[in-house]
């Protein structure tokens, strides 16, 4: 167990307090910092929100929200001391003048030195309006440091996504900003990093010379569930690809850094994200495949289409799934492609990233009655973390006949009762003012220049939907796009 930080009192206003985010994550999340020793004595919790509540209900929410995602609560009454409701209308000004005082008031009970941290669980349109009366009302005018965290979807497009930055930065520094992209605060997606740069097995062989192609795949089970309205005005490509996927992408590709430093892995990054091949209007559809899901099984249960779905246009043109093939314009990956898949109601659910060398230059093999299987790194990120490597070996000691055989390495259960969820992690490290695990400006603006080309150009056809079975790996175009390349998707691999 590590020493509890006594250097890092806060103030953690949490506007949302009453949302689904703050009761699933945030405050088991919060709590599990706190019971591992990872959150300092000096610390006090605002929950913000519109209802009429009392404290000691508010209380009360919070701590069954903690005791039913987290199996061992000791130590939870001691929290809960530390947790306060503070009725609020963000978009009232008065309201912000109560929330300082009450801020104030914290601040010198629990010792938290002016340190103040703005978590926005709320819906995009109140990030700007929160931002900008949170420096009015004086509420960042503080001693200590000052971080605003906010949830994505950060902008719909490039234009949108400048305007709201233009509107933070008013208020915060690049630097003060945190992005969450959930995606990086799993440990199998950071163990990325570790696995390239920690071995020098790996780093030597991760080039356009040894590596074929790599692909990404981030497939869920589930619908839209209660997100129908949401998932309307974005889909698979500003949900999933524009984000998560691009990101994964840049830590797959990105030049080894000077340093661990947050700003040298992310200039890193960002260099990737740049070389991105920019794809003409006519390329798109050559290169990127949409898809609905249509009515099918999923373990054995029928399922209902898309359309279907609550708060979903009958006609609905959405794309609930995403397959592309990127080309990386470097020295290092000149050549080499890499292929991003994301959807809903599909077979698995499934977090992967599968690394396919290339073939040995002379098959001494050919002869015999097995043909060589590609070698593959194998990063499972969900559900079951863990890296598998999958090698040639000999058969038997009466042939020379080969069989695939696979080393793996899977996070034990020791391993993953240190975490909550990718949210600790998170918290954890905007806590300590580190910004690695979280999107840069550079990095936003790099991904939605990309995507918006892709969107663009979808716009101006109407697509053929519903174009996969519920149940599947997607549409069969989504196969075809690697089957022109001679490559085909490792789809049930560990």
């Amino acid at each position: 167990m590590s020493t509890r930080n006594k250097n890092i009192p806060c103030l953690i206003t949490i506007f949302g307090a009453t949302g689904d985010l703050s009761h699933r994550k945030l405050f088991p999340s919060l709590f599990h910092l706190y019971q591992q020793q990872n959150l300092s004595e000096h610390f006090a919790i605002i929950g913000i929100g519109r209802r009429d509540l009392k404290n000691d209900d508010f209380r009360i929410q919070v701590k069954s929200s903690i005791q039913a995602h987290v199996q061992d609560t000791t130590h939870l009454d001691e929290f809960m001391d530390h947790v306060f409701y503070h009725k609020h209308d963000v978009n009232d000004e008065a309201s912000y003048q109560s929330l300082l005082a009450v801020s104030q008031q914290l601040d010198q009970k629990f010792e938290l030195q002016g340190n103040r941290l703005f978590y926005l669980a709320m819906a995009p349109k109140f990030f700007g309006i929160i931002s900008d009366y949170l420096k009015s009302s004086g509420l960042t005018d503080v001693e200590g440091f000052k971080r605003l965290v906010i949830e994505k979807p950060f902008g719909n497009d490039l234009a949108s996504a400048e305007e709201l930055n233009n509107q933070i930065r008013r208020s915060f520094e690049e630097k003060e900003i945190y992005r969450i992209d959930h995606y990086l605060g799993k440990d199998m997606v950071q163990n990325i990093e570790v696995l390239r740069f920690a071995n020098a097995m790996f780093e030597p062989l991760w080039n356009n010379k040894f590596i074929s192609n790599i692909q990404v795949t981030s497939s869920e089970k589930l619908g839209v569930e209660d997100r129908g309205g949401y998932y309307e005005t974005s889909g698979a490509l500003k949900d999933m690809v524009q984000n998560h996927m691009l990101q994964m992408v840049a830590l797959l590709a990105m030049e080894p850094p000077i340093s661990l430093k947050s700003e040298d892995i992310r200039s890193e990054k960002v260099k990737v994200l740049k070389s991105l091949r920019k794809l003409e209007p006519s390329e798109v559809n050559q290169n990127f495949v949409r898809g609905q899901y249509d009515q099918g099984k999923i373990d054995d249960q029928d399922v209902i289409a898309y359309r279907e779905e609550d708060r979903v246009d009958e006609q609905s043109n959405t794309p609930t799934f995403v397959s592309g093939k990127l080309t990386i314009d470097n020295f290092r990956w000149a050549g080499v492609p890499f292929y991003i898949r994301t959807g809903k109601r599909m077979k698995d659910k499934s977090i992967q990233v599968v690394v396919e060398f290339k073939e040995v230059p002379l098959n001494l093999y050919y002869e015999t009655d097995n043909k060589l299987e590609s070698n593959l790194l194998v990063i499972n990120i969900q559900p079951n973390e863990g890296v598998s490597l999958h090698l040639n070996a000999k058969k038997n000691v009466q042939s020379i006949d080969t069989k695939p055989v696979q080393l793996s390495y899977a996070m034990s259960a020791q391993d993953k009762m240190n975490t909550v969820d990718a949210y600790e992690n998170l918290l954890f490290d905007i806590l300590n003012g580190d910004p690695t695990n979280f999107t840069h400006w550079e990095e936003l603006k790099s991904t939605w220049k990309f995507v918006d080309t892709i969107q663009n150009e979808w716009d101006k056809t109407e697509p053929d939907f519903p174009n996969y079975e519920a149940g599947t790996n997607g549409p069969l175009d989504s196969d075809l796009l690697l089957s022109r390349d001679g490559f085909h998707w490792w789809d049930d691999i560990q």
